[in-house]
């Protein structure tokens, strides 16, 4: 008898301590940081055109992000993965330029040394192909994109 109620405590023990434990967790994923930036020319994302105009920068599910528009009339949604800073820590949104194209490429929050970077849209990786193969026929190299830095503040 007193083996089961040992054994009773220890479960209703270990059960308080993985609830207790969730629950610590999806607070951690709930209380994230939002990125805002006023992004003056139109861009892309996840093949989707948006506007120029005040932006906010969210985690959405897993390594996903989130960037609407700061009245939400303008939306998308991308896969990321970490990535780490060199010294510049500011908060700050990071595009690629391909003439009069931009492709957001890259979050940061200027809360520590980590990132977030946009996995390469179709249309992106296209542009590139076609760059370097104009590059390989005249001889020139390989030719990359240009990086526009976007300052942003966290909130």
């Amino acid at each position: 008898m007193r083996k089961q109620v040992v054994k009773g405590i220890t479960m209703l023990t270990m059960i308080v301590a993985i609830a207790f434990a969730t629950a610590v967790v999806s607070a951690k994923a709930q209380s994230s940081t939002t990125v805002v930036s006023n992004i003056p020319f139109e861009f892309i994302v996840a093949d989707k055109t948006l506007p120029a105009g005040e932006y906010r920068v969210n985690r959405a599910l897993g390594n996903a992000l989130t960037i609407s528009t700061t009245d939400s009339s303008a939306a998308a949604s991308r896969l990321t993965h970490e990535i780490q800073a060199n010294k510049d820590k500011r908060a700050r949104l990071v595009f690629h330029r391909y003439g009069d194209r931009y492709f957001l490429a890259e979050v940061w929050t200027g809360a520590g040394d980590v990132g977030r970077q946009f996995v390469k849209s179709r249309q992106e990786r296209a542009i590139e192909r076609e760059m370097s193969s104009l590059a390989s026929k005249t001889e020139q190299g390989e030719c990359g994109p240009e990086f526009v830095t976007v300052a942003a503040v966290l909130r």
